[in-house]
């Protein structure tokens, strides 16, 4: 029945890939191919004088724990992260940086980028010209990480949407299945369910559903009871970002084969996150309880090995160049300046997270 069930949905998909809206009844129904079952978070808010005529995120606040700027990273020998790029800092709107960008993910396996977005004409926003045509040239995939901007409710996501899908719907590096694009909502839990299901049920006031602006939706699990009400919501699948095992019930690795379970069952995508480790001490030096050493790597090897086990339908690397809170898979050098001594990755070199990524693909998904 399952078998025929599935054959029945591919056959439905192939007739309606021309409509946008063309799709089974869950995602989990075809399973998604392997060149676009892993994918990473991608930050596009750099900037550097040259380009954009000033300091953009290299420069971060430093804060106290109840939220007070304490002084302020004066770039570029001193940026707000503690490790250093092997390129130095540079603008999310630099050509030779995003291909170069582009490049790494290809040469680390990495299908999809899910980019993060706050909004039209924010520095995230002007990022992405340049980030689609890169991307297309690698052979990479994007897909959107909608970021908890001010106002954020169904009917201001539902204006996104069209946003994005009006300027970069037909992109060829806008990453579609069954039809639809793939959005992944950050903290998604500070939108009620209620409100949710009016943007994601198909008999709500906003819906999306059967329309050119259905997507498939990713919610952030973090408390125990989220699936539950991500599901009801109408959520197509969950993902579970943060890079600090235990920072979040769903960030455990312990509960992922629990979660991976419940989702399927659910008819819906498991995505857990992995990364390198946490540190974001720079920008939080009050946040130590956070801090995940790298361990050589041995992190790294972990979380993936976990998340392979849960029986996923996509992984997610979190991230691919989120520097300030050290979660970043991009090359890292040895430095000193400014009266600072930054992390690296010790005796690794410089690429070797995005081998290791590369690595755990193939054993995953090519075995």
């Amino acid at each position: 029945m399952e078998t025929s069930l599935r054959y029945l949905c591919a056959v439905v998909t192939l007739l309606l890939a021309g409509l946008p809206w063309g799709r089974c009844s869950n995602p989990s129904e075809v399973p998604i191919p392997p060149e676009a079952r892993l994918q990473a978070f991608y930050y596009g808010w750099y900037g550097t004088p040259e380009i954009d005529g000033k300091w953009m995120n290299w420069n971060h606040a430093v804060t106290t724990a109840d939220g007070r700027v304490e002084s302020t990273c004066v770039p570029p020998e001193d940026i707000g992260a503690n490790f250093y790029p092997a390129s130095g800092p540079y603008s999310s709107r630099d050509a030779e940086a995003v291909n170069r960008h582009c490049a790494e993910l290809q040469r680390a396996g990495i299908g999809v980028i899910a980019v993060s977005w706050w909004g039209k004409d924010t520095p995230t926003d002007r990022a992405l010209p340049l980030l689609f045509e890169a991307a297309e040239k690698w052979g990479i995939k994007i897909c959107f990480h909608l970021e908890p901007w001010s106002g954020r409710n169904a009917e201001s996501v539902r204006d996104a949407l069209s946003y994005l899908l009006e300027r970069w719907g037909d992109a060829p590096a806008l990453f579609r299945w069954q039809g639809r694009p793939l959005i992944y909502v950050y903290d998604s839990y500070l939108v009620p369910d209620n409100e949710w299901a009016t943007l994601l049920q198909p008999d709500g006031e906003h819906t999306i559903r059967g329309t050119p602006l259905d997507c498939l939706f990713i919610g952030l699990w973090v408390r125990k009871s989220h699936g539950e009400s991500l599901a009801g919501a109408g959520f197509d699948g969950f993902y579970t970002y943060f890079a600090t095992d235990g920072f979040t019930w769903g960030s455990t690795p312990d509960h992922w084969p629990e979660m991976a379970r419940f989702a399927h069952k659910e008819g819906k995508w498991f995505i857990p996150s992995v990364g390198p480790g946490y540190n974001d001490l720079r920008i939080r030096p009050w946040n130590s309880r956070n801090y995940r050493n790298r361990e050589g790597g041995a992190y790294y090897d972990r979380m993936f090995q976990r998340a392979v086990k849960a029986d996923p339908d996509i992984i997610s690397v979190t991230s691919y160049n989120e520097w300030h809170e050290g979660t970043q898979i991009e090359p890292a050098v040895p430095y000193q300046a400014a009266g600072r001594v930054y992390e690296d990755y010790g005796d690794l070199p410089g690429t070797w997270y995005l081998e290791r990524t590369r690595y755990w693909r193939e054993k995953w998904l090519e075995p």
